[in-house]
């Protein structure tokens, strides 16, 4: 699937990859491959981007807050702003 992470200054991340964690504003989650299509609101928190299934390396996103899109296995992520871990 495809993963955008956008703030209103600049595009941060634009690839494809396994899966991401989000913060939640009622917790945490998690998108794969396939997921049903989703809008929710995002919380202070951290963003962990995994490319592959086996990938141990995560790459980590601290965002101030926002909202999500799912749609037809594409991922867009609006920040708040971001700092990259």
């Amino acid at each position: 699937m495809t993963l955008d992470i956008l703030t209103p200054e600049l595009k941060v991340f634009s690839g494809e990859v396994y899966a991401v964690n989000l913060p939640g504003t009622e917790g945490g989650f998690e998108v794969l491959e396939k997921h049903a299509p989703l809008v929710s609101n995002l919380s202070k928190g951290y963003v962990t981007i995994r490319k592959t299934a086996k990938d141990k390396d995560e790459e980590k996103f601290l965002i101030e807050g926002g909202i999500i899109e799912v749609l037809n296995n594409k991922v867009v992520v609006l920040a708040d702003a971001v700092l990259k871990q």
